[in-house]
Protein backbone atom coordinates (compact mmCIF):
# COMPACT_ATOMS: atom_id res chain seq x y z
CA UNK A 1 0.00 0.00 0.00
CA UNK A 2 0.99 3.36 -0.96
CA UNK A 3 2.82 4.83 2.80
CA UNK A 4 0.86 8.04 4.30
CA UNK A 5 -2.23 8.28 2.49
CA UNK A 6 -4.10 11.76 2.07
CA UNK A 7 -7.41 11.03 3.97
CA UNK A 8 -10.39 14.02 3.33
CA UNK A 9 -13.17 13.53 5.83
CA UNK A 10 -16.16 15.60 5.11
CA UNK A 11 -17.99 15.92 8.16
CA UNK A 12 -19.77 13.08 9.98
CA UNK A 13 -21.31 12.59 13.39
CA UNK A 14 -19.81 10.83 16.58
CA UNK A 15 -19.23 7.49 15.10
CA UNK A 16 -16.61 9.23 12.80
CA UNK A 17 -14.62 10.18 15.96
CA UNK A 18 -13.46 6.20 16.23
CA UNK A 19 -12.83 6.06 11.66
CA UNK A 20 -10.25 9.10 12.42
CA UNK A 21 -8.18 7.38 15.47
CA UNK A 22 -8.48 3.90 12.80
CA UNK A 23 -6.77 6.19 10.03
CA UNK A 24 -3.98 8.42 11.92
CA UNK A 25 -3.21 4.80 13.80
CA UNK A 26 -2.17 3.14 10.68
CA UNK A 27 -0.18 5.82 8.91
CA UNK A 28 -2.51 7.90 7.51
CA UNK A 29 -2.61 11.67 7.08
CA UNK A 30 -5.89 12.69 7.92
CA UNK A 31 -7.43 16.01 6.57
CA UNK A 32 -10.83 16.99 8.76
CA UNK A 33 -13.13 19.63 7.61
CA UNK A 34 -16.27 19.66 9.73
CA UNK A 35 -14.57 19.26 13.03
CA UNK A 36 -13.72 22.53 14.54
CA UNK A 37 -15.33 21.81 17.65
CA UNK A 38 -12.53 19.37 18.46
CA UNK A 39 -9.24 20.20 19.46
CA UNK A 40 -6.98 17.05 17.85
CA UNK A 41 -3.69 16.35 18.72
CA UNK A 42 -2.56 13.81 17.24
CA UNK A 43 0.02 15.16 14.09
CA UNK A 44 -1.52 12.75 11.89
CA UNK A 45 -4.42 14.33 12.15
CA UNK A 46 -4.86 17.94 10.07
CA UNK A 47 -8.50 20.13 11.33
CA UNK A 48 -9.29 22.66 8.34
CA UNK A 49 -11.76 24.78 6.99
CA UNK A 50 -13.11 24.41 3.42
CA UNK A 51 -11.00 27.27 2.33
CA UNK A 52 -8.22 25.80 3.42
CA UNK A 53 -8.75 22.08 2.18
CA UNK A 54 -6.22 21.01 -0.64
CA UNK A 55 -8.24 18.66 -2.74
CA UNK A 56 -5.36 18.29 -5.20
CA UNK A 57 -3.35 16.27 -2.73
CA UNK A 58 -6.26 14.03 -2.23
CA UNK A 59 -6.19 10.26 -2.48
CA UNK A 60 -9.56 9.58 -0.70
CA UNK A 61 -12.53 11.42 0.53
CA UNK A 62 -15.06 10.16 3.06
CA UNK A 63 -18.35 11.79 3.15
CA UNK A 64 -20.65 11.20 6.25
CA UNK A 65 -23.27 8.21 6.26
CA UNK A 66 -26.27 10.17 4.80
CA UNK A 67 -23.65 11.35 2.09
CA UNK A 68 -24.95 15.28 0.87
CA UNK A 69 -28.46 16.48 0.57
CA UNK A 70 -29.89 17.14 -2.81
CA UNK A 71 -28.12 20.82 -2.69
CA UNK A 72 -24.99 19.30 -2.10
CA UNK A 73 -25.31 20.11 1.75
CA UNK A 74 -22.95 17.83 4.26
CA UNK A 75 -24.05 17.08 8.35
CA UNK A 76 -21.50 18.11 10.05
CA UNK A 77 -22.20 17.26 13.97
CA UNK A 78 -18.63 19.10 14.89
CA UNK A 79 -18.62 22.26 13.14
CA UNK A 80 -21.49 25.37 13.12
CA UNK A 81 -20.62 25.81 9.52
CA UNK A 82 -22.00 25.09 6.65
CA UNK A 83 -20.48 22.48 4.85
CA UNK A 84 -21.28 21.77 0.61
CA UNK A 85 -19.45 19.66 -1.53
CA UNK A 86 -19.25 20.91 -5.07
CA UNK A 87 -18.30 19.34 -8.58
CA UNK A 88 -15.59 22.18 -8.74
CA UNK A 89 -13.98 20.30 -5.43
CA UNK A 90 -13.99 16.72 -6.93
CA UNK A 91 -12.54 17.84 -10.18
CA UNK A 92 -9.43 19.54 -8.29
CA UNK A 93 -8.97 15.98 -6.75
CA UNK A 94 -6.48 13.87 -8.69
CA UNK A 95 -8.07 10.75 -11.22
CA UNK A 96 -7.88 7.92 -8.65
CA UNK A 97 -9.48 10.18 -6.09
CA UNK A 98 -11.96 7.72 -4.41
CA UNK A 99 -14.82 9.13 -2.90
CA UNK A 100 -16.75 7.11 0.06
CA UNK A 101 -20.06 7.70 1.05
CA UNK A 102 -22.45 5.78 3.26
CA UNK A 103 -25.51 6.00 0.96
CA UNK A 104 -25.80 8.22 -2.32
CA UNK A 105 -28.37 10.36 -4.42
CA UNK A 106 -28.71 11.75 -7.48
CA UNK A 107 -26.58 14.99 -7.09
CA UNK A 108 -23.59 12.95 -5.38
CA UNK A 109 -24.02 10.78 -8.24
CA UNK A 110 -23.83 13.39 -11.06
CA UNK A 111 -20.97 15.39 -9.41
CA UNK A 112 -18.80 12.42 -9.14
CA UNK A 113 -19.12 10.86 -12.51
CA UNK A 114 -15.82 11.23 -13.11
CA UNK A 115 -14.12 9.99 -10.15
CA UNK A 116 -14.85 6.28 -8.74
CA UNK A 117 -17.99 6.80 -5.47
CA UNK A 118 -17.63 4.06 -3.46
CA UNK A 119 -21.49 3.23 -1.44
CA UNK A 120 -20.09 1.82 1.96
CA UNK A 121 -23.74 0.85 3.13
CA UNK A 122 -24.34 -0.64 -0.21
CA UNK A 123 -21.54 -3.55 0.96
CA UNK A 124 -22.89 -6.73 2.79
CA UNK A 125 -20.70 -6.87 5.56
CA UNK A 126 -21.04 -3.16 6.60
CA UNK A 127 -25.03 -3.64 6.45
CA UNK A 128 -25.08 -6.67 8.25
CA UNK A 129 -21.99 -6.03 10.65
CA UNK A 130 -24.23 -2.83 11.19
CA UNK A 131 -27.27 -4.56 11.48
CA UNK A 132 -26.10 -5.59 15.26
CA UNK A 133 -26.35 -2.28 16.91
CA UNK A 134 -29.45 -1.22 14.53
CA UNK A 135 -31.38 -4.62 15.96
CA UNK A 136 -30.19 -3.97 19.66
CA UNK A 137 -31.44 0.16 19.48
CA UNK A 138 -34.89 -1.25 18.28
CA UNK A 139 -35.19 -3.42 21.08
CA UNK A 140 -34.64 -0.51 23.59
CA UNK A 141 -37.09 1.81 21.60
CA UNK A 142 -39.84 -1.02 21.79
CA UNK A 143 -39.17 -1.54 25.64
CA UNK A 144 -39.48 2.24 26.46
CA UNK A 145 -42.19 2.83 24.12
CA UNK A 146 -44.30 -0.15 25.14
CA UNK A 147 -46.16 -0.96 28.33
CA UNK A 148 -45.77 -4.91 27.86
CA UNK A 149 -43.18 -7.48 28.08
CA UNK A 150 -40.97 -7.87 24.74
CA UNK A 151 -41.66 -11.61 25.81
CA UNK A 152 -45.12 -12.99 24.45
CA UNK A 153 -45.55 -9.83 22.24
CA UNK A 154 -46.60 -10.01 18.85
CA UNK A 155 -43.88 -8.67 16.27
CA UNK A 156 -44.23 -8.11 13.05
CA UNK A 157 -41.15 -7.91 11.02
CA UNK A 158 -41.47 -6.25 7.05
CA UNK A 159 -38.97 -7.39 4.97
CA UNK A 160 -36.32 -9.92 5.13
CA UNK A 161 -33.20 -7.88 4.27
CA UNK A 162 -29.88 -7.98 6.29
CA UNK A 163 -31.29 -5.98 9.07
CA UNK A 164 -34.53 -7.94 9.31
CA UNK A 165 -32.48 -11.02 9.68
CA UNK A 166 -30.84 -9.72 12.73
CA UNK A 167 -33.88 -7.81 14.06
CA UNK A 168 -36.23 -10.93 13.92
CA UNK A 169 -33.70 -13.45 15.48
CA UNK A 170 -33.68 -10.88 18.50
CA UNK A 171 -36.63 -10.17 19.09
CA UNK A 172 -37.47 -13.75 18.68
CA UNK A 173 -34.73 -14.69 21.30
CA UNK A 174 -36.33 -12.63 23.53
CA UNK A 175 -39.35 -14.87 23.43
CA UNK A 176 -41.42 -12.96 20.98
CA UNK A 177 -43.85 -13.97 18.75
CA UNK A 178 -42.09 -12.55 15.82
CA UNK A 179 -44.01 -13.18 12.25
CA UNK A 180 -41.77 -11.70 9.01
CA UNK A 181 -42.90 -10.75 5.14
CA UNK A 182 -40.90 -12.13 2.46
CA UNK A 183 -41.75 -12.30 -1.00
CA UNK A 184 -39.08 -14.90 -2.13
CA UNK A 185 -39.64 -18.66 -1.70
CA UNK A 186 -35.89 -18.85 -0.56
CA UNK A 187 -36.79 -16.47 2.11
CA UNK A 188 -39.74 -18.44 3.37
CA UNK A 189 -37.66 -21.29 3.98
CA UNK A 190 -34.87 -19.71 5.81
CA UNK A 191 -37.78 -18.16 8.18
CA UNK A 192 -39.02 -21.70 8.44
CA UNK A 193 -36.04 -22.89 9.43
CA UNK A 194 -35.35 -20.01 12.25
CA UNK A 195 -38.62 -21.13 13.94
CA UNK A 196 -40.66 -18.09 12.91
CA UNK A 197 -44.14 -17.25 11.14
CA UNK A 198 -43.96 -15.47 7.31
CA UNK A 199 -46.33 -14.13 5.99
CA UNK A 200 -46.39 -12.21 2.17
CA UNK A 201 -45.62 -8.81 2.27
CA UNK A 202 -48.82 -8.10 0.17
CA UNK A 203 -50.85 -10.19 2.87
CA UNK A 204 -49.56 -7.56 6.17
CA UNK A 205 -53.40 -6.77 6.75
CA UNK A 206 -54.92 -9.86 7.05
CA UNK A 207 -53.02 -9.84 10.42
CA UNK A 208 -51.73 -6.49 11.54
CA UNK A 209 -54.55 -6.02 13.89
CA UNK A 210 -53.14 -9.03 15.91
CA UNK A 211 -49.64 -7.07 16.36
CA UNK A 212 -48.31 -5.06 19.46
CA UNK A 213 -44.67 -4.10 17.28
CA UNK A 214 -44.57 -3.47 13.61
CA UNK A 215 -41.03 -2.69 12.21
CA UNK A 216 -40.21 -1.62 8.83
CA UNK A 217 -37.66 -2.50 7.61
CA UNK A 218 -38.40 -1.59 3.48
CA UNK A 219 -37.58 1.65 2.04
CA UNK A 220 -40.67 2.40 0.28
CA UNK A 221 -44.24 2.59 0.95
CA UNK A 222 -45.18 -0.03 3.23
CA UNK A 223 -47.42 1.01 5.93
CA UNK A 224 -50.04 3.00 4.02
CA UNK A 225 -53.05 3.95 5.48
CA UNK A 226 -54.93 0.60 4.16
CA UNK A 227 -52.74 -1.01 6.97
CA UNK A 228 -52.96 1.49 9.43
CA UNK A 229 -56.54 1.07 9.61
CA UNK A 230 -56.13 -2.14 10.84
CA UNK A 231 -54.29 -1.46 13.90
CA UNK A 232 -55.17 -1.08 17.45
CA UNK A 233 -54.42 2.11 19.03
CA UNK A 234 -51.59 0.66 21.40
CA UNK A 235 -50.01 -0.69 17.96
CA UNK A 236 -46.31 1.06 18.16
CA UNK A 237 -44.81 1.29 14.64
CA UNK A 238 -41.00 1.34 14.38
CA UNK A 239 -39.94 2.25 10.93
CA UNK A 240 -36.02 1.59 10.24
CA UNK A 241 -35.96 2.41 6.40
CA UNK A 242 -33.99 5.07 5.10
CA UNK A 243 -36.10 8.87 4.14
CA UNK A 244 -38.79 9.00 3.85
CA UNK A 245 -39.22 5.85 5.13
CA UNK A 246 -41.94 3.15 4.67
CA UNK A 247 -44.62 4.56 7.14
CA UNK A 248 -47.54 7.17 6.47
CA UNK A 249 -46.23 9.10 10.01
CA UNK A 250 -48.66 11.80 9.02
CA UNK A 251 -51.68 9.42 8.86
CA UNK A 252 -50.68 7.73 12.01
CA UNK A 253 -50.52 10.31 13.99
CA UNK A 254 -54.32 11.17 12.87
CA UNK A 255 -55.02 7.85 14.00
CA UNK A 256 -53.26 8.33 17.27
CA UNK A 257 -51.01 5.27 16.61
CA UNK A 258 -46.92 6.03 18.08
CA UNK A 259 -44.89 5.83 14.52
CA UNK A 260 -41.07 6.46 15.21
CA UNK A 261 -39.11 6.96 12.47
CA UNK A 262 -36.02 5.83 14.00
CA UNK A 263 -32.86 6.74 11.72
CA UNK A 264 -29.18 6.42 12.57
CA UNK A 265 -29.74 4.41 15.29
CA UNK A 266 -25.95 2.90 15.11
CA UNK A 267 -24.50 5.95 15.46
CA UNK A 268 -26.98 7.16 18.69
CA UNK A 269 -26.78 4.57 20.56
CA UNK A 270 -23.21 2.62 19.52
CA UNK A 271 -21.04 5.65 17.88
CA UNK A 272 -18.29 3.70 19.08
CA UNK A 273 -19.19 0.13 17.25
CA UNK A 274 -20.58 1.76 14.36
CA UNK A 275 -17.43 3.93 13.84
CA UNK A 276 -15.26 0.73 14.19
CA UNK A 277 -17.42 -1.16 11.68
CA UNK A 278 -16.78 1.58 9.28
CA UNK A 279 -13.61 2.44 10.52
CA UNK A 280 -12.16 -1.18 9.78
CA UNK A 281 -13.97 -1.66 6.20
CA UNK A 282 -13.03 1.80 4.98
CA UNK A 283 -9.42 0.56 5.80
CA UNK A 284 -9.61 -2.44 4.40
CA UNK A 285 -10.27 -0.72 1.35
CA UNK A 286 -7.92 1.84 1.36
CA UNK A 287 -4.85 -1.33 1.58
CA UNK A 288 -6.54 -3.06 -1.22
CA UNK A 289 -6.72 0.22 -3.72
CA UNK A 290 -3.35 1.61 -2.69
Amino acid sequence: MKSELNILILGGDNRYLEVINILASNNMNVFLNGFNKLSLENPSIHNLETSDTDFSIMDAILLPVSGTDKEGEIEATYSNASIKLTEKQLQQTPEHCTIYTGISNDFLEKIASNRNLVRLFARNDIAIYNSIPTAEATLKIAIEETDVTIHGSEVLVIGFGRVGITVARLFAALGAKVTVTARKSEHFARIAEMGLKSIETNRIENIVSKMDICINTVPHSVIGSTIIDQMTSSTLIIDLASKPGGTDFDYANEKGIKAIHALGLPGKTAPRTAGEIIGGVFLELLQKNF
